[in-house]
């Protein structure tokens, strides 16, 4: 399964979460609490998905297993260590035809995150 994450396409593949994290505690987590961690992950590193690529599959992971709808996620921090409220975020479902074109193009070294907001974000439109 192909998670986007900000500007990066995940492979999410062959993952599970955590042993540790039971179905129960799985179950006692609300959506809302996944979304509060990836707040504060990305107030502590704003470029996680660069730079801890295992936490940001475990995050994505998170996200699928209480909204499975969700393939896409973009987690906006203003600088480092800001507070978690102050990181936006935006969910989506993005189709698996420009999925697997993003995840080609990032095979291919082709990818950039003004390419990427165009497709799925459309933050630069006009």
């Amino acid at each position: 399964m192909l998670f986007l994450l900000n500007d990066v396409v995940l492979n999410l593949s062959g993952m599970s979460l955590s042993p540790k994290l039971g179905a129960k505690a799985l179950n006692a987590l609300s959506f809302n609490v996944v979304s509060l961690l990836g707040q504060e992950l990305y107030s502590e590193e704003p470029l996680l998905h660069f730079d801890r690529p295992e936490r940001a599959k475990r995050l994505a992971l998170l996200i699928v297993a209480k909204a499975p709808a969700i393939n896409a996620a973009l987690f906006v921090a203003p600088r480092y260590g800001c507070a978690p409220e102050e990181v936006t975020l935006r969910y989506a479902h993005v189709d698996f035809e420009v999925m697997a074109r993003l995840s080609k193009r990032q095979d291919e070294g082709l990818m950039d995150a003004v390419w990427i907001d165009r497709q799925v974000w459309r933050r630069l439109a006009a």
